[in-house]
């Protein structure tokens, strides 16, 4: 039995207790090497869920790690590292003093409908990079979306997700998920795919705004599945644009749903007080809309004409403009680019800037930009300029302050991250949307000093 002050790998300090699920528990820790604090998960189980499930938690600890640790996005909580101590599994990841939504429904029967948008918002922008990856959740519910202090929501928990084409470890009829919060396609035995993600991120947030989960409390988990897979939600009591667009993630038919890079599209309209854009036209492909293949960790989408669809992980080129010197044009092409950037800044010229697509979906994109103080003594500010293709947008920015007047783009330094030491660099970065804009653009960046 691990103990609190038990040192974990040799390296991580227990310190408390602060969560307990039926997979294990969650331990505040210190990381004695970095000297930060982490989270440290010990993966157990609840004999209640049974031997087979109990079997089965380290390889889904193990797989939780090998998915997370490929996700980057500041409303995802990270996972750093996984260790073996006495044994058995430990995950580590980022601590983040929070509250869970499940525990402030406990306090608050509801949240007004400004905060259930910021959340949603958050929690899309992360769901919609998860997806990107090839990436299920599968259990987006309340207990797994994190409020920090500062009002930051993060999605938490891959604990049993998996990566299309990589199969369950979820078997003997064991249904991986929160009944309440299921969608149909899965309460009724089917694939859990992008689209189950959605539907459950709009139960979510249904429960913060009514009260209740679409389909209503039952302690009989079997009746309130058949409920979830055979009836329609409980009509809201509210009105209004977020009823709304929970309305189109809760549809039945799972080809009706807006993907996730629509419903942040979405939110982001109703946080602006835009109106929101009609639902894109659909093809009606009922409840078989993903395909797990085991050979090979590739993403289909069995739709019209059985689109295939390849999630892009891959950096998409790169363009680094020092500032005063004149941009080349880098094409956006779907593999890296060919040969690494170089940069021609003189170190008495100030920064530079340089631009990675780190992933890639229809209709939108992820991108880290690496500001570098090039000059001999340190700067105490940073400006970075573009100017976006035709049709795109920006939503997300993280680590700095976002201005956009037309297609003009500027980015400023945060707060702490604008002191920079001679050859030091910090990063940046975003989600793009290209709506129906051309993908083929580029944009071409400046950095200057402030």
């Amino acid at each position: 039995m691990t103990d609190a002050g038990e040192l974990i790998a040799g390296r991580y300090r227990l310190a408390d207790r602060i969560g307990q699920g039926a997979m294990g528990v969650v331990w505040r820790a210190r990381d004695e090497r970095l000297d930060r604090v982490v989270a440290v998960k010990q993966l157990g189980y609840d004999p209640a869920i049974g031997q087979a499930a109990g079997e089965q938690a380290a390889q889904r600890a193990l797989r939780e790690a090998r998915l997370t640790a490929r996700l980057r996005h500041p409303h995802a909580i990270t996972v750093h590292d996984v260790v073996e101590h006495g044994g058995e599994p430990y995950l580590v990841m980022e601590y983040l003093p929070s509250r869970s939504l499940a525990d402030v429904l406990l306090d608050r029967e509801t949240l007004p409908a400004d905060q259930v948008t910021r959340i949603g918002l958050q929690v899309a922008s992360a769901l919609a990079t998860a997806h990107a990856e090839g990436i299920v959740h599968r259990d987006v519910t309340p207990g797994n979306v994190l409020l920090g202090e500062s009002g930051v929501a993060k999605i938490a928990d891959f604990g049993i997700s998996r990566a299309t084409g990589e199969g369950t470890v979820t078997g003997g009829g064991f249904i991986a998920g929160t009944p309440a919060y299921l969608s149909p396609e899965v309460a009724g035995g089917g694939d859990a795919g992008f689209p189950a993600d959605v539907f459950s991120l709009g139960a979510t947030l249904y429960r913060a705004l009514e009260g209740t989960p679409p389909f209503g409390n039952d302690d009989n988990a079997i009746a309130l599945l058949l409920r979830v897979a055979r009836e329609e939600p409980i009509p809201p009591k509210h009105r209004g644009p977020l009823t709304e667009v929970l309305g189109r993630m809760l549809q039945r038919d799972p080809g009706q749903r807006p993907a996730m890079t629509e419903v942040q599209e979405l939110f982001e309209a109703v946080s602006d007080g835009r109106p929101l854009p009609p639902p894109r036209p659909r093809a009606h492909t009922g409840t078989r809309l993903l395909r797990v293949g085991r050979p090979r960790r590739r993403l289909v989408l069995a739709g019209t004409g059985g689109a295939l669809l390849l999630a892009l992980g891959v950096a998409i080129g790169t363009v680094l403009v020092p500032s005063g010197s004149t941009p080349v044009a880098a094409p956006i092409s779907a593999v890296p680019s060919p040969s690494p950037p170089t940069s021609t800044t003189p170190a008495d010229l100030g920064c530079a800037a340089r631009y990675d697509v780190t992933n890639s979906w229809p209709g939108g994109y992820q991108v880290q930009v690496t500001v570098r103080n090039d000059r001999a003594e340190d700067l105490s500010g940073w400006r970075v300029h573009w100017s976006l293709p035709a049709g795109h947008r920006i939503t997300g920015l993280w680590n700095g302050n976002l201005a956009v007047a037309g297609n003009a783009v500027t980015v400023d330094n945060a707060a702490w991250n604008a002191n920079l030491n001679a050859g030091a660099s910090t990063t940046f970065g975003f989600i793009g949307l290209t709506g129906d804009g051309d993908a083929s653009g580029r944009p071409q960046l400046t950095c200057r000093t402030v």
